[in-house]
């Protein structure tokens, strides 16, 4: 089964598929689970996961989403030149050099060390103040202040003088959320987060409460608080085999991205050949060859060296010997007819046959997160 590519890829080697009905129905699935009175930020990080950051972030602002999730101001700044005006929040550390260009743009940024608040607070005060969210380390131990500097960062907090920075945002992340086998480590970062919530009212703040991602929106509805941070959710994958064992039967996602490249050529090569880089793979056979013109520069995991596969006519392929910079092989002799041309499947589906980043995941001993946000951003991203 040949399967015809479009004119818009008709002139590309490789190129990514978004689907933006998909993108919908992954944004209704949340709203419907958080409820009405629960903010919704997208997190569109590193790329949009992916997906590339302008076009997915367009998309999620028409969609009507409340916040968004960046890295870096780079990326914030990227999206204010685009028109968006939905607030965002920077999740990454922001360079004091560059805290003048968030309150300009109206970007709101994180402060989770007191280096960080130290510079924030040698502003010049203004009527449009630096709008923070501040972190807090309930257990992860990656950014944010710990609960036994709550009462120094309070007090410098309510010191600083009017009109340099707005106490916007308080949250935490946590660290096993995805995983209801762990749900206790989970319930103490609740509680601990409970405790900072308490102590930032008691001290005349009230700031936008969140502390969960997917797997946290999904499996603790205790933890909604003001609101959620979904990310790789909102791209149509589970968070873990874990969430969707326990959930899919009430939750149905919607993958969004397809990976398609084609193949640049065909050749047959006897029994006893060897593939690829280092000659690590010997054919047992009479074998037909195709090269597809993808490779670890791409995105191909070179772990997938001799275990991974493609998508070629509705078929798998597997992937013989080494995965170059820009190049891989696959085995296409039980395939009938496969010519330069033919559009070949790296994620996605193709007739019954699918391929998904968690199966690259497993093959590569890393995460399906990982395998996304590695895909070239130079590989153009066709939003259909």
């Amino acid at each position: 089964m040949q399967q015809s590519i479009s004119k818009e890829s008709a002139a590309l080697r490789t190129w990514i598929e978004i689907d933006t009905k998909a993108i919908a129905k992954n944004y209704r699935v949340f709203r419907k689970l958080i409820g009405k009175k629960t903010l919704f930020m997208a997190v569109v990080k590193s790329n949009a996961y992916g997906h590339n950051l302008r076009e997915f972030s367009g998309a999620m602002d028409r969609l009507g989403v409340d916040w968004l999730g960046v890295d870096s101001i780079t990326e914030a700044l990227a999206l204010r030149r685009d028109g968006i005006t939905t607030p965002i929040l920077v999740l990454g550390f922001t360079l004091p050099t560059l805290y003048p260009e968030a309150r300009k743009h109206k970007v709101s940024i994180t402060i989770s060390s007191f280096p960080q608040l130290n510079e924030a607070l040698r502003l010049k005060p203004s009527k449009t103040p630096l709008q923070v969210h501040i972190k807090v380390d309930t257990g992860m131990h990656r950014q944010g202040f710990e609960l036994g500097v709550a009462q120094k960062l309070l007090s410098t907090l309510g010191q600083a003088p009017l009109g340099i920075i707005h106490i916007q945002g308080l949250y935490t992340h946590f660290a096993e959320a995805k995983d209801l086998k762990n749900s206790d480590a989970t319930k103490r970062q609740i509680e601990e987060y409970e405790h900072w919530a308490k102590l930032f009212y008691e001290a005349g703040h009230d700031p936008i409460h969140h502390t969960s991602a997917t797997g946290g929106a999904m499996l603790y509805h205790k933890a909604h608080f003001d609101m959620v941070r979904i990310g790789i959710g909102c791209y149509g994958l589970w968070p873990s085999d874990e969430s969707k064992q326990h959930l899919s039967r009430d939750i149905t996602l919607s993958p969004a991205l397809s990976w398609k490249a084609v193949v640049s050529e065909v050749k047959t090569v006897k029994k006893g050949g060897r593939v690829g880089y280092d000659s690590t793979e010997m054919l047992r056979r009479d074998s037909t060859l195709a090269i597809i013109p993808v490779g670890y520069w791409h995105g191909i995991p070179r772990l997938l060296s001799s275990k991974g596969r493609v998508l070629i006519r509705g078929k798998s392929a597997g992937i013989v010997g080494r995965v170059s910079m820009d190049m891989i092989v696959v085995d296409v002799t039980d395939i009938v007819g496969v010519k330069m041309g033919d559009e070949v499947v790296l994620i996605g589906n193709q007739g019954k046959e699918n391929i998904e980043a968690s199966e690259i995941a497993r093959y590569s001993a890393t995460t399906h997160y990982e395998v996304l946000t590695r895909l070239n951003p130079l590989i153009r991203r066709i939003y259909r």
